[in-house]
């Protein structure tokens, strides 16, 4: 009888874990970057200073290290060469660093192998960024450099792989021009280097026809091993972009079933200085809850990883001896990066927040029932789902269980300048004696130009037993709340 009570509950047991929950994704990090050695135009202002000497092996031993100290693992070389001039020791083109300090693919190639990282070596610029591949001299170069790449590098143990820059538009769909332009660059890839891997990263995800038959169609008929699509944030091809990639990654996942190739995230990490998508306008950093949101929607979606194009130059650390990025904004997306990625208590309630798994004590009551109904907003003005506070004085009064002692609140704040809205600068919280818990100065990230993103305002209170809380701001400006979390805790 023992016996038989033990397998039935041994049984009962593996019945409730088959019907639990399956734990949500943990939200990846960022383990590639594309590194770029040219100055093309102003958009490199700061990438690329020219202020800075770029062309010498020692900046780029340099970063290699810093890169891996930050948990980057692939290296995607954007060019090898540029405007004719090589960034390697070529016999087709002059070189355009000094002899004395040897070239720089070489040493990143060398420094990585230190490392145990990973480099994806390009085939450009056969001539410039806006090469047309349909012309037969520019395939004929990218042939040419890629077959001194090989002889030069193919035996180096950080040699991993190609990264084909055919940059096409998918759009409604991925040409078939681009296909076929790919799958020959491919098979000189496999001639020269067997076994090593091709990339691709093409842009145009916002705009794609998926469930044309034709897109996967082309998808599938690719022969190469990965394709990190571009997430297009940064670009801001769509006023309120988030939404819609969420939705887009997933749609991407079903195309990639039955194929090999790899589905990656090429998320941006930059904002710009100026005007958005011109040449004349630097990129700068993006705020880091915008760029988490985009990591969480490429995790739900179902990426196998995330690099960004722009990872060297916009988030750097601030003890670099090689200082680029756009000073105070790249070292605090280096900050805040690095916080996330270690853990960081405020930034993985962020991250929660995003995800949905924020919780705090379920309250009573409040004046405002859509900041407690557990629905949140997105990245975009919604009346339907965000709580609109206008300029001047706002309170919010919250009751609770009989016997809670308040350590903290949180609250979810849209931010979006370009219409005015933004967070509350200062918010005060009360108990219901009266007894003021805490002062909150909140200051959004200054570069919000162009964006909209999803601000989490944390308050921690001095711990008090209260029966209520009243929550007390005043803003010249616009204020859209959505969520109030009591005690908050990541689930």
């Amino acid at each position: 009888m023992n016996l038989q009570k033990s397998l039935f509950s041994a049984l009962a047991a593996l019945l409730l874990l088959g019907c639990a929950k399956a734990p949500e994704p943990v939200v990846k990090p960022i383990t590639g970057t594309w590194v770029n050695l040219a100055w093309k135009d102003v958009r490199n202002k700061y990438s690329n200073p020219l202020d800075v000497d770029m062309d010498g092996a020692a900046l780029w031993r340099t970063k290699v290290g810093e890169w891996h100290r930050m948990g980057l693992e692939y290296l995607i070389l954007l060019e090898v060469a540029n405007e004719g001039k090589a960034y390697y020791p070529s016999g087709i083109m002059p070189h355009i660093y000094p002899e004395q300090e040897g070239s720089p693919v070489s040493a990143i190639l060398d420094e990585a192998a230190r490392y145990g990282m990973k480099v994806l070596l390009s085939t450009g610029w056969a001539e410039n960024q806006d090469e047309d591949l349909r012309r037969p001299e520019i395939r004929e170069r990218q042939a040419l450099i890629m077959k001194e790449l090989a002889q030069l590098y193919g035996s180096s143990p950080a040699f991993w792989g190609w990264y084909l820059p055919v940059e096409d538009c998918i759009t409604p769909v991925f040409p078939k021009t681009a296909v076929e332009s790919v799958n020959v660059l491919v098979e000189r890839a496999h001639e020269l280097t067997p076994g090593k891997k091709t990339l691709i990263s093409p842009y145009g995800m916002v705009y794609a026809d998926y469930d044309n038959p034709e897109f996967a169609e082309n998808i599938h008929a690719l022969k190469v091993d990965i394709i990190a699509y571009q997430d297009e944030i940064g670009c801001v091809r769509e006023q309120f972009p988030l939404p819609r990639l969420r939705e887009n990654w997933k749609k991407l996942r079903k195309v990639h079933e039955g194929t090999s190739i790899q589905m990656w995230a090429n998320c941006e990490t930059f904002a710009w200085e100026v005007g958005t998508n011109s040449r004349a306008s630097a990129l700068i950093p993006a705020a880091y809850h915008r760029l988490l949101a985009q990591q969480a929607a490429a995790t739900e979606g179902g990426v196998s990883r995330i690099v960004s194009f722009m990872f060297g130059g916009i988030i750097e650390d601030p003890s670099s001896p090689y200082s680029l990025g756009q000073g105070a904004l790249s070292a605090q997306a280096w900050r805040n990066y690095m916080a996330w990625k270690g853990g960081d208590p405020y930034w993985k309630k962020v991250e929660a927040s995003i995800r949905g798994t924020l919780e705090g004590v379920q309250c009573s009551g409040c004046s405002d029932a859509r900041l407690v109904d557990g629905v949140r907003g997105e990245e975009k003005p919604d009346p339907t789902l965000w709580s609109e506070y206008a300029p001047g004085h706002s309170e919010i009064t919250v009751s609770l269980p009989e016997g809670t002692t308040v350590s903290g609140i949180a609250l979810r704040a849209l931010d979006y300048a370009p219409w005015g809205i933004l967070p509350p600068q200062r918010i005060s919280v009360y108990a219901a004696d009266g007894n003021l818990l805490a002062i909150r100065q909140f200051t959004p990230w200054p570069n919000n130009r162009h964006d909209a993103w999803v601000d989490l305002i944390d308050i921690p209170c001095a711990p008090a037993a209260t029966s209520s809380l009243r929550i007390v701001f005043d803003s010249d400006h616009p204020v859209h709340l959505d969520e109030l979390y009591v005690n908050p805790v990541v689930l």
